[in-house]
C-alpha cells in the first residue's frame, strides 16, 4: 500500500482533473489552451487520429494530457454520446488501451452526479468499455484511487459503483496476490470511516450505505476465496488466502465488532450485518481457518494463524478480532454447530473469559454490551457452586468481575448498569466458597465504591446465614471470616471518614454486624466475632461515632448559614453555594441546598439508629453470657 500512496505522490494534477496524473508541470497549460480553442470531441480525434500511426511506446506525456483533457471537455459539454463512438471504433482500439484509462475519472464523477437518463447510459457503456480494452494494471490504480477520494455519503456510492469494475480488472492481472490485498486494504479503510448504524430504523434505511457495502463486499471476495481453494499446492494462491484472511479479521473488528444485530426472533435474512458475519466466518473456514481453530487454538503457543504478518499481531489488533468471532459464534450462533459437542461448560467459559474481558475493556456501549452478553452466555451453561476456585488464578476470572464494576458504576446507561450488577451476582453464584471469599477480598480491596462494596458486604451476610443453615462452611466462619470481617468492618480514614460518600458500605457493615451479634452466641463463637470484638469496636464503631458527632455537626452549621443566608439569595439571582467536606456543592436555589443537607443529615441520623441498636445487642448478649457463666459456677 506504501509503493501505492507514493507513485500516486509523483503524479500531477490538473486544477479539476481530480483523475490526472499524466504528464509534466511545464506540459499542463499548453495542453489546456489548445483544448479550449478547439472542439472537444475534434480535438479528441485530431490526437487519436495522429498517435494511430505511432508506436504505443513512441506516446508523448503530452499525447496524454491531451487525450485527457479532450475527453474530459467531451463529458462536460454532454458529447458522451460522441465519445462512445469514437471508443467504439475498432480503429481506436489501440490508443484507447493505452490512454484510455485516462477518462476513468471523468466519466465516474459522471456517473456519480446522476445526471440525465440518456446521459448516464452512455456512461456507463463507456466505463463498461474502458474496463475492458485498457491496461488493467493502470485502471487498477485509478480505480483504487476513485475509492479513496470521497468521503462521507459518497463513499458507499463510489464503492458500490466500482466493485464490480474493480473485480473484473484484479482478474485479468496474472499478480492478483498484491492486487487482492491492495483492493482490500483500500475497500476497508474507506469502509471504516462509515458510522455504523445501531437501531433497526438505522439499518433498514442505511443512510451511509455501509450495510449494502458489506453485502457488495461478499460477492467481490468471492470468486477469490474460489480461486485461492481451487489449487491447494499452489504457493500463490497460500499468499492469496492470507490476503483474505487479513482481511476478514478486518472485517471481525469494523464493522462488526461495533454492529448491534436485531432480535434473533426476528428472521435473520433481514439482518444485513448477521448475513455478512456468516459470510465471513464462512470464507474464514474455506480458506482454512474454521472456527474451532480460531477459538479454541488462540493464545496458545502453537501457531494459530499460519499467516507471519496476523502472528505479531495477535496480541494486539487481533484480540479484538478473535473476542468479535467468539461473539458471534456463542451469542448469535454463527457457526456454532462446527464445534466440538464434547466441550464442557467450564471449558468454554475459560475459553471465552479472555474475550470478554477484551470485550469489557471498551468504552463503546455497543461494544461492552456484547461482553455483557458473551459472559451471561457462558455463565448460564454452569452449575451454582461448579466455578472452582483455582480458575481466580486466571487473570481475565478476576478482570471480568472487575470489568463488571466498571459498567455497573460508570455506564450512564440504566439498563446496562443493571445488567452489570444482575451479571456480576451470578458470577458469585457460580464460584464454590473459597472462590467467592477469594473474589470478595479482590473487589473490597479494589472497588474504590460504597455502592459496590455494600453489594458484596450484603452477599458475605448471605454466605455466613447459608452456613449457618446449612453444612457450617469454614470458608465464612471462623478465622477465615474474620480476615473478611476486618476488611468490612472499619473505617477506611477512621474518624475523617466521608461518612456521607460512604453510606451504603457503612449500613451494610452494621447490618452484617447486627446480624453477627443476632446469630452467633458467645459461647458457641462460631464466626470468631467475640473473639474480635474489641477490635472491632476501636477500629469500627468508636471512630464510626465520633465521625457521627463531627458530621453531624458540620451539616446543622451549614443549615444555620444557609437559612441564615437565604435573605441574599435574591442579590445573586436566587442561587447561592455551600461547602461541605472541603467541597462546595453545585451552585442551586437555597430551598433545594436545604434539602440536599437536611437529607443528609437523615443518614447520619439513620445510621446512628442502627450503630446504637448494634451496641445495645452487644451489651445485652455480653450480659447475658456473664449471667450464664456466674449461673455455672
Amino acid at each position: 500500500m506504501g509503493h501505492f500512496k507514493k507513485s500516486l505522490m509523483n503524479r500531477i494534477f490538473v486544477p479539476g482533473l481530480r483523475f490526472g496524473f499524466f504528464f509534466h508541470e511545464r506540459n499542463i497549460f499548453p495542453c489546456w489552451k489548445k483544448v479550449h480553442f478547439r472542439m472537444a470531441v475534434e480535438e479528441l480525434q485530431s490526437i487519436i487520429k495522429r498517435c494511430q500511426i505511432l508506436e504505443e511506446h513512441d506516446f508523448k506525456e503530452e499525447d496524454f494530457g491531451l487525450f485527457q483533457l479532450a475527453g474530459q471537455r467531451c463529458i462536460e459539454d454532454g458529447h458522451v454520446d460522441q465519445l462512445l463512438e469514437i471508443i467504439q471504433d475498432e480503429k481506436n482500439k489501440t490508443v484507447i488501451k493505452s490512454m484510455g484509462w485516462n477518462l476513468v475519472g471523468p466519466v465516474v464523477r459522471c456517473l456519480l452526479r446522476n445526471g440525465e437518463e440518456d446521459e448516464r447510459k452512455d456512461c456507463l457503456l463507456v466505463f463498461d468499455l474502458l474496463v475492458k480494452l485498457c491496461n488493467p494494471k493502470e485502471l487498477l490504480l485509478g480505480l483504487l484511487e476513485l475509492i479513496e477520494e470521497p468521503s462521507g455519503k459518497q463513499i458507499s456510492q463510489t464503492i458500490l459503483l466500482l466493485l464490480q469494475p474493480l473485480q473484473t480488472v484484479i482478474q485479468k492481472l496474472p499478480n492478483k496476490v498484491y492486487s487482492v490485498g491492495l483492493a482490500l486494504s483500500t475497500l476497508w479503510s474507506q469502509l471504516s470511516l462509515l458510522p455504523v448504524p445501531y437501531s433497526k430504523e438505522q439499518i433498514q434505511t442505511d443512510d451511509y450505505g455501509l450495510c449494502q457495502c458489506c453485502k457488495a463486499l461478499t460477492e467481490f471476495m468471492r470468486p477469490f476465496v474460489k480461486e485461492a481453494t481451487d489449487n491447494k499446492e499452489n504457493k500463490e494462491n497460500e499468499k492469496l488466502k492470507d490476503e483474505l484472511l487479513k482481511f476478514c479479521c478486518k472485517c471481525l473488528k469494523c464493522p462488526l465488532l461495533t454492529a448491534q444485530f436485531l432480535e434473533q426472533s426476528e428472521e435473520v435474512g433481514k439482518d444485513p450485518f448477521w448475513s455478512f458475519a456468516s459470510e465471513i466466518i464462512g470464507f474464514l473456514s474455506e480458506i482454512g481457518h474454521p472456527v474451532p481453530q480460531i477459538i479454541l487454538n488462540h493464545g496458545r503457543k502453537k501457531r494459530t494463524w499460519g499467516c507471519l504478518e496476523l502472528e505479531e499481531e495477535e496480541d494486539r489488533q487481533l484480540a479484538d478480532s478473535v473476542a468479535s468471532l467468539t461473539y458471534l459464534v456463542f451469542v448469535q450462533g454463527i457457526g456454532i454447530d462446527q464445534l466440538p459437542m464434547v466441550l464442557s461448560p467450564l471449558h468454554l467459559l475459560q475459553l471465552n473469559m479472555e474475550h470478554i474481558e477484551v470485550l469489557l475493556q471498551r468504552t463503546e456501549q455497543s461494544v461492552f454490551s456484547k461482553g455483557l452478553e458473551l459472559l451471561e452466555n457462558s455463565l448460564l451453561r454452569l452449575e451454582d457452586n461448579s466455578l472452582l476456585h483455582r480458575y481466580l488464578e486466571i487473570k481475565s476470572f478476576l478482570a471480568v468481575p472487575q470489568g463488571l464494576v466498571k459498567v455497573m458504576t460508570l455506564c450512564p446507561v440504566e439498563t446496562l448498569r443493571k445488567k452489570g450488577l444482575a451479571l456480576l451476582q451470578l458470577y458469585i453464584d457460580k464460584l464454590d466458597s473459597q472462590g467467592k471469599h477469594t473474589l470478595f477480598r479482590c473487589l473490597l480491596n479494589t472497588s474504590n465504591h460504597s455502592g459496590v462494596e455494600g453489594f458484596v458486604i450484603q452477599n458475605i451476610k448471605n454466605q455466613i446465614d447459608a452456613s449457618f443453615k446449612k453444612t457450617s462452611n469454614k470458608w465464612f466462619a471462623g478465622p477465615q471470616l474474620i480476615s473478611l470481617l476486618d476488611l468490612v468492618l472499619l473505617l477506611p480514614e477512621g474518624a475523617e471518614t466521608d461518612l456521607l460518600q460512604n453510606s451504603d458500605r457503612i449500613m451494610a457493615s452494621l447490618n452484617l454486624l447486627r446480624y453477627l451479634v443476632i446469630k452467633d452466641n458467645e459461647n458457641d463463637n462460631q464466626t470468631g466475632l467475640w473473639t474480635e470484638l474489641g477490635k472491632i469496636e476501636n477500629n469500627f464503631l468508636k471512630p464510626l461515632h465520633i465521625g457521627l458527632n463531627m458530621s453531624k455537626a458540620h451539616y446543622e452549621a451549614e443549615i444555620k448559614n444557609s437559612q441564615r443566608n437565604s435573605q441574599a439569595a435574591s442579590t445573586c439571582k436566587g442561587v447561592c453555594s455551600v461547602t461541605v467536606g472541603g467541597e462546595e456543592i453545585p451552585a442551586m436555589p437555597p430551598e433545594m441546598q436545604l434539602k440536599v443537607l437536611h437529607s443528609a443529615l437523615f443518614t447520619f441520623d439513620l445510621i446512628e439508629s442502627v450503630l446504637a441498636r448494634v451496641e445495645e445487642l452487644i451489651e445485652i448478649k455480653t450480659k447475658s453470657t456473664s449471667e450464664e457463666n456466674v449461673g455455672i459456677k
